[in-house]
């Protein structure tokens, strides 16, 4: 795992503040919103899958539930030829980043409710303990390193399709 605030991006302190009695301490998200700010939420879909078009109304209202978070919708037929070697097996696939960070890359049950307590356990984590997540497994490791999960940012996104 990496030990230097360099590997985190945007040349940020982990996004520490003082307190009253001068130490740092961590900020978390009932203490600091902008957080959700730093959560980036793809649902990797198809138009012709039945379970997707259900799951996109409720994909939505968690959207509007996190406003400050960046959501997407992309088609994997529409777009295959940004998603590089990204495979996706079951429908619906999602990605949940915080800032370059892949927190999450796989299936999740068709229930926006899954996803709503997902956001809110990943926006309990401090910074740095989203970063020990992100490499607290080989799998997530590989995450990290993978060119077409990491291309998959905000700014990608918006060229590619519209947010949600």
């Amino acid at each position: 795992m990496p030990t230097s605030n360099a590997w985190w991006p945007h040349g940020t302190a982990l996004d520490k503040t003082m307190n009253a009695a001068g130490h740092h301490q961590s900020l978390r998200h009932a203490e600091a919103p902008s957080d959700l700010g730093e959560l980036l939420v793809v649902c990797l879909c198809a138009e012709w899958c039945g379970v997707c078009r259900e799951y996109r109304e409720g994909f939505q209202q968690i959207a509007r539930q996190f406003p400050a978070a960046c959501f997407h919708w992309l088609d994997i037929e529409e777009h295959a030829d940004d998603l590089g070697d990204l495979d996706v097996d079951n429908f619906p696939t999602l990605v949940i980043k915080r800032r370059d960070c892949v927190l999450f890359y796989g299936t999740m049950l068709p229930t926006p409710s899954h996803l709503r307590r997902t956001l809110e356990a990943f926006l309990e984590q401090t910074p740095e303990e989203s970063l020990e997540y992100a490499f607290s497994s080989v799998e997530r490791r590989c995450w990290q390193e993978d060119e077409d999960l990491l291309r998959l940012g905000a700014d990608e996104l918006s060229r590619i399709c519209t947010p949600e």
